[in-house]
């Protein structure tokens, strides 16, 4: 999805650092489906923001990669290793006049084949949302999904702050004090992949990004 009239621009933080035990230890960025590798469908999210991946994996040489330190914090630690490398990445706009980063980052873990129209479409109702509104997600299976998000940054931001430590910290304890607002989209574009049944069902009903 482009970057559409009208739309505000959206960091985005990919979350590529996963264990995958039931998997294996399968790389799951690089798992295929559709065609196309998950990290390939997740990046082809056009937010109108810079992206960073969160992991070992390999990414594409325009695409900037980072890991939380030490390695295998879990997802809180990624997002604040993702926070930090965009606070580092030059802003958008021209050199000679760049913008403020952009209010709001979109934060996926990159086990959902479906995340690229998913966020495109959460990039839809940032701008109409009231102020109070923290952060957009669906919800699956009746759980609001955290890692498929955009957020105000300054509000992600406080709630790292309000951490003793990132390090094993659970994603509940930094968002779910948020003021939340929850979307419906289209169930095909929702799930994720913990196991090979998951693999093979997706692979026999993904679309593409477009």
């Amino acid at each position: 999805m482009g970057p559409g009239p009208g739309l505000p621009p959206v960091d985005l933080v990919v979350l590529a650092g996963g264990r995958a035990t039931r998997l294996g230890g399968q790389d799951k960025a690089a798992l295929v489906v559709g065609g196309s590798t998950l990290l390939e469908r997740v990046l082809g999210a056009d937010l109108g923001g810079r992206t960073v991946v969160v992991g070992d994996t390999p990414v594409p040489a325009d695409v900037t990669r980072t890991t939380e330190q030490p390695p295998g914090g879990g997802p809180v630690a990624g997002i604040g290793a993702g926070l930090d490398a965009l606070a580092g990445m030059p802003r958008p706009g021209s050199p000679a006049r760049p913008l403020g980063p952009p209010a709001w980052v979109a934060v996926c873990a990159v086990d959902q084949p479906g995340a690229a129209r998913a966020l495109g479409a959460l990039r839809e109702t940032v701008g109409s949302l009231p102020e109070e509104v923290e952060a957009v997600c669906p919800r699956v299976e009746g759980r609001a999904q955290w890692l498929l998000a955009i957020y105000r940054r300054a509000a992600l931001d406080a709630a790292r702050e309000s951490l003793p430590q990132l390090h094993g910290a659970s994603v509940r304890s930094l968002v779910s004090g948020l003021r939340w607002h929850e979307v419906g989209l289209d169930p095909a574009d929702l799930g994720d992949v913990d196991t090979w049944e998951d693999v093979r069902r997706w692979r026999g009903g993904a679309r593409g990004n477009s």
